[in-house]
């Protein structure tokens, strides 16, 4: 490894080091702000942010003045009822909890995100910087350039940033062998996101690097990240209701096949083309990082290899389920970092690349009178093509990174605003008596109705597999009823999900066109985003309905 471990760096390259790490913290702190108040929502696409924080806001309520880890009981209905609720954000919910405490949970929620999404770029910056990889500066607008859902993604009020933290310490303190302080990494990791099975296959990745590398099996990371992963599901205020869910959820999301039910966009795939201009840096990367691989000097190749793998992986994941988005890319960006750093720091040429008969039969036709002087003109030579090569790549990173900036942010203003259900919720919670259950028509609707009435539990939300997990007969129910697959589908809501009121978009047109045709629905409010209905006792007859019209 010593095109990595250089010797100590002179005082003038730490300066310089760290100014280019302030450098890009600056410009990474601004971008993530612009991006994440170009809406006055929690950012954005989906509304799960509003859950995160409003459970964060009860989570601290309840601990400051119980001591004890508060009933979630807004989804009665599938398996995340009061009695198998598991927490799979656990601590990423108790690092929210300062940002809970100002006036407006809304502004700390945002504030949040933009943090730790901005710090999760900043690690990885980090990295390069510590590794000593030249031309950090270009490696910084190619990290921030990589994909527009990657920084879309990473706006959102969610746990990925800090999933990007661990594995970036992780795989620091893989390659400096103190694989001691990985169990620590883990178990933190394994208490804030499910995710963290990302963390035991990078171990992986490096004992099988070390191995083929080495010629010898490195066990000690696996022991340490499988202790601090059994201590994370252990050591778990929702033990062993943890392991349930999570053996649940992963038989449903963890397939080749079709779903058994209809689950969120984010775990399906782009298409090719879609793939391919989401995140052009990120694949231009990963074509630059398998060129300049070199496994010819195995102990050398031990970091790019990783990245390699890891990288690979990650993006094989991101073709089968798009929330990859927020980790292949900064990755893609750090293999090719690594694979080009022994080109780019000048221990090797493409003079290196030829087998030793060819440099032999090439040796006579070299001038040897005027080595010295050549071998100077053509370093000489080399550097500055170099240098205009390098100006090049920056250049087109750069717009690179203005495009996907505009994009983000025309995205991003696109999101609901703020108050988006806010009066149909205020109306739920002014009218209808507290405890009730309330048919939401979609699943997703569910952070922001939580948000603004807690007072009232709902059919489905957060996942449709937590409906499907609890009852696969009543989740089927749901989706025919929300879709207009029931033409009386009064009876069915309030016998079989115990709700008198329905809270929809407006953009369930068959559903709608059921309800107002059964006589059974009374529409109670309406405005330009949500309807709310009534389930009567009795269904009424045509020409009632004709005369109870508004």
């Amino acid at each position: 490894m010593k095109t990595f471990a250089t010797p100590p760096p002179l005082q003038s390259d730490s300066v310089v080091r760290t100014i280019q790490f302030v450098v890009g913290i600056v410009a990474i702190g601004l971008v993530f702000w612009r991006l994440q108040f170009s809406t006055d929502a929690i950012c954005c696409g989906d509304f799960d942010g509003y859950y995160h924080i409003k459970w964060t806001q009860i989570l601290w309520e309840s601990l400051k003045s119980h001591h004890t880890i508060p009933t979630f009981r807004w989804l009665p209905l599938t398996s995340l009822n009061s009695q198998q609720y598991v927490d799979h954000h656990f601590l990423f919910h108790i690092i929210l909890i300062p940002f809970t405490r100002s006036v407006d949970p809304r502004l700390g929620a945002k504030i949040g995100a933009a943090f730790f999404g901005a710090l999760a770029l900043v690690a990885c910056y980090w990295l390069l910087i510590r590794y000593h990889i030249r031309y950090v500066l270009v490696w910084l607008i190619a990290l921030l350039a990589c994909s527009a859902p990657f920084l879309f993604r990473l706006n959102m009020s969610k746990a990925p940033p800090l999933a990007i933290i661990f594995l970036v310490l992780s795989i620091h303190f893989l390659f400096q062998k103190r694989y001691w302080l990985l169990l620590p990494i883990a178990f933190l990791f394994t208490e804030t996101y499910d995710l963290f099975p990302l963390l035991l296959f990078t171990a992986i990745t490096w004992v099988a690097v070390v191995g083929w590398t080495e010629r010898r099996f490195e066990w000690r990371p696996l022991l340490w990240v499988s202790l601090g992963i059994v201590a994370g599901l252990v050591i778990n205020p929702y033990f062993p209701q943890n392991l349930e869910l999570m053996y649940e959820h992963a038989q449903i999301k963890l397939t080749l096949r079709d779903y058994d039910t209809k689950v969120g966009g984010e775990w399906y795939p782009y298409d090719s083309w879609e793939f391919v201009g989401n995140a052009f840096v990120a694949c231009i990367s990963m074509i630059v990082g398998y060129v300049a691989l070199d496994l010819s000097e195995r102990k050398n190749s031990q970091y790019p290899l990783v990245f390699a793998i890891l990288a690979t992986a990650l993006m094989i994941m991101m073709a089968k389920w798009r929330r990859i988005a927020e980790y292949w890319p900064p990755f893609a960006v750090m293999f090719a970092a690594f694979s080009l750093q022994p080109w780019l720091a000048g221990t090797r040429s493409a003079w290196s690349r030829l087998p030793p008969e060819i440099l032999s039969e090439l040796e006579p036709f070299f001038d040897r009178r005027g080595e010295i002087t050549d071998r100077n003109d053509e370093w000489n030579l080399r550097e500055v093509l170099k240098a205009i090569a390098v100006v090049v790549i920056a250049l087109f990173l750069s717009i690179s990174l203005f495009i996907n900036l505009r994009a983000t942010i025309r995205d991003i203003r696109q999101s609901e605003p703020h108050n988006y259900y806010k009066r149909g919720a205020d109306w739920l919670s002014a009218h209808v008596p507290k405890g009730h259950i309330i048919f939401n028509t979609d699943w997703d609707d569910f952070p922001r109705l939580f948000y603004y009435d807690p007072n009232h539990s709902y059919v489905s939300g957060l996942d449709p597999s937590y409906l499907y997990d609890r009852d696969s007969r009543l989740s089927q129910l749901y989706e025919r009823i929300t879709l207009g697959k029931e033409e009386n589908p009064g009876p069915l809501i309030r016998d079989n999900f115990g709700a008198t009121y329905v809270f929809s978009d407006n953009e369930h047109h068959d559903f709608f066109a059921n309800a107002r045709a059964s006589g059974w629905f009374q529409i109670v409010y309406e405005d330009e985003e949500c309807t709310i209905m009534r389930i009567r006792d009795e269904q009424l007859s045509p020409a009632e309905q004709k005369d109870d019209e508004p």
